[in-house]
Parts: structure tokens; sequence; C-alpha cells
């Protein structure tokens, strides 16, 4: 694992088309912490499951750690630690977030352009930023029709017409699927039959339930699902580098706790359940 320290603002190709900060409304934080909470006690009343005051840190996630940082979470209040609160949603949008200031303690983005433009808005203790993990791009088809594909470029045939993907100017694995399919010359073939939706595992959604021909999502969320089939890898040395970066943000309360616990996510106890879910961790 790495710290990187000195970053420049934003990559200059790696930024989303629109502004990652300004279209998003500036939330009450109290109504955020609330909502943060709910979510890490998984939709029941945060007093039932709330953690240690003294230790008590809210990490805001990318949708497609979900089910692994919930595991971390748990190995990491068994050591008394207190259990972290967890948010996770769209990199894009847990980034605007924190810009917008909800009291958030650890961001884990996605992708680097998301981190980026928290730490230009001086959002991020940039000195904590770490490379965490990578993952691999698939493309999904329901599991009614487990068809294989030769090439990405078979999504072009008129078997698929609505491909779900993540919005490709502003979610991380849309916007690397919108790289390698742009790097492979069908981008444009494609375009017309995209169907952009909020996170990866929106994408994941819609090719359950039959509203989506195919998905472009990461592994480790196709892994999670009896309902699609991988109907093709998208081979690691030919797509986008998939970069999961952290940090702890400068407006976190419990500065100490966020940087214990982004050390934890390092650390080898972490380190196993993310390559069992399918991660690669970074070095």
């Amino acid at each position: 694992m790495r710290i990187k320290k000195g970053r420049q603002a934003v990559t200059p190709g790696q930024v989303p088309q629109r502004d990652p900060v300004s279209s998003f409304s500036v939330l009450n934080s109290k109504v955020i912490a609330a909502l943060v909470v709910l979510a890490a006690c998984g939709g029941t009343p945060p007093a039932e499951q709330a953690p240690a005051p003294d230790q008590s840190i809210v990490v805001s996630a990318a949708m497609s750690l979900r089910q692994v940082l919930v595991d971390v979470g748990k190995v990491y209040e068994s050591a008394g630690r207190g259990r972290p609160a967890f948010n996770f949603g769209g990199s894009n949008s847990l980034a605007r977030q924190i810009v917008e200031g909800a009291p958030v303690d650890v961001f884990v983005s996605a992708d680097e352009a998301q981190m980026d433009a928290a730490v230009a808005a001086g959002a991020i203790d940039e000195a904590t930023r770490v490379d965490l993990l990578s993952n691999q791009l698939v493309v999904i088809v329901p599991a009614e029709r487990p068809e294989r594909l030769s090439s990405a470029e078979a999504l072009a045939g008129p078997a698929f017409r609505r491909i779900a993907v993540g919005e490709p100017g502003a979610v991380p694995v849309g916007v690397y699927a919108k790289a390698y399919l742009e790097s492979i010359g069908v981008w444009s073939a494609l375009a017309p039959k995209i169907v952009p939706v909020t996170s990866v595992r929106a994408a994941l959604g819609a090719v359950e339930s039959g509203g989506a021909d195919a998905g472009v999502v990461y592994r480790t969320d196709a892994a999670l699902s009896s309902r699609v089939a991988v109907a093709f890898e998208v081979p690691v040395d030919e797509g986008p580098r998939i970069l999961y970066v952290a940090a702890v943000t400068r407006a976190s309360a419990r500065p100490e706790a966020a940087r214990a616990f982004l050390a934890f996510l390092g650390g080898p106890e972490a380190r196993g359940l993310f390559e069992r879910s399918g991660f690669v961790v970074l070095k």
C-alpha cells in the first residue's frame, strides 16, 4: 500500500465531464449524519447499533465495497475499536457530500478523479491518501441467457438493445467502461444503447431485473449475484487501471480514530477479506 503526497488537483483526462462538486445542493449535516448511521445499521434504529461515542467514525465508501467493508467493520469492532458507520454510494455523489460539509471521517473512492476533486476543494488530508485496491471490468447478462462473448464488440449486435453502465461522465465504473469501449473503438456504436445509472449496483440491478440486456460492472459485484452471468471479462492489461483510493477528511471530528481505521484497511485482517471478495490488494 503506497502513500501518495503532493498530488496535483485533478489529472487531465480523468475528471468527469461535468464539475463533480458544483451541481450538488448543500445538505444539512445533521440529516446526512442520521442517514449515514442508519445506513450503517442496515435500516434499523441507530440507537441499537451506534458505535462507542469516543471512537465513532463515519466512512463514506464506493458502493462496490459495500459487502466487504461491512465485514471489515465487524472485525474492526470485534477488536474493541468501535463500529464504523458506513455511507455507501456512487463515489461522485460521496465526494460532493464531503466537499459540501457532510460529517465524514474517511472517504474511500472507486477512482482517483473523485478523490482529486475533493482534494482540490480542500476537503481531504492529502498526507493520509493511500492507493488501496484494484478490480476488473466484466460484461454481464441475465443468468437465463448465459451466453459467452468473444469480445466486448459483440455488444453492438442486435441482441443487446439496452446496456446498463454507470453514468459515463461521473460514476467511476462508467468512466472506466467508457474509456475501455473507446479504446477498442465501439463506444460510438454503443452510445445509443447505453442506459446510464447512478452506481455499479444499479447497473447490476438493471440486468438482474431484465431492464437491460447487458451491463458493465466490476468482477466483484458480478460475483455477488446468482441472477447474472459473466459474458466477457475485460483483460486487465487491456482495460483502464481501476484504483480505489482512501483518505481522512480535513473535517474529521476524530482524525486519530480515522487514521487508525485507514491503517486497519491496509493491514492483514482487512487484506484477507478484500482478497476473498475478489479485490486486488495493492502492495
